[in-house]
């Protein structure tokens, strides 16, 4: 990545975590507002689907994991088991509590049984009409995707709130893009039906 597209993305961060923080207290019902959508998903019954517990302000997958949980969906969640990897996903073990990273994000404990999503439920600051996503830096989400679709087909599906939709998300080789995001106006379709 190039010192241009890294500092693009770093200015770029710090406007759409402003922004999203208003999106926020504009739409609290968010996380109802983005399940309502689940059927216009391309999500068969009995997938395999990676949510995310969402940080302060984040739009909030919770309610669409549970109506997809509902259809039959096993939903599981990303953990960081070392950086500069893909993600490792697992599925919650009824009773049991998720842990803290070091990144102040709430994940599973790693010795619940392990998952293989065909789905992704995925965080970010922003977005375009292309389907590239502005993350938090890390690059978690773009190599866990690299690595995925390598193996086997997998629909990334962004949550996020419409009004962070931009222009143009500054990107290179290393991001994957989105096949859609879900937002509490619709879905945006980038690449499949």
């Amino acid at each position: 990545m190039t010192i241009d597209i890294q500092t693009d993305k770093k200015i770029m961060r710090v406007e759409a975590r402003a922004r999203r923080a208003d999106l926020a207290l504009a739409c609290p019902d968010i996380a109802a507002r983005i399940a309502q959508f689940a059927s216009a998903l391309p999500v068969p019954p009995h997938a395999k689907v990676s949510a995310y517990v969402a940080l302060k302000g984040e739009a909030d997958p919770a309610e669409l994991a549970q109506v997809l949980a509902e259809r039959g969906c096993e939903i599981c969640y990303p953990r960081v088991h070392q950086k500069a990897q893909p993600l490792r996903f697992h599925v919650p073990i009824l009773g049991e509590h998720f842990v803290r990273s070091a990144f102040g994000v709430l994940e599973p404990r790693p010795d619940w049984p392990v998952a293989m999503p065909d789905v992704l439920l995925v965080p970010m600051l922003a977005f375009d009409a292309e389907g590239f996503r502005l993350g938090y830096g890390g690059g978690f989400y773009d190599r866990t995707l690299a690595h995925l679709r390598a193996a086997q087909p997998v629909v990334a599906i962004g949550i996020a709130f419409a009004g962070l939709e931009v222009p143009a998300v500054p990107h290179d080789a290393s991001d994957e893009r989105l096949d859609m995001v879900v937002t509490e106006r619709g879905i945006r379709r980038f690449g499949i039906e």
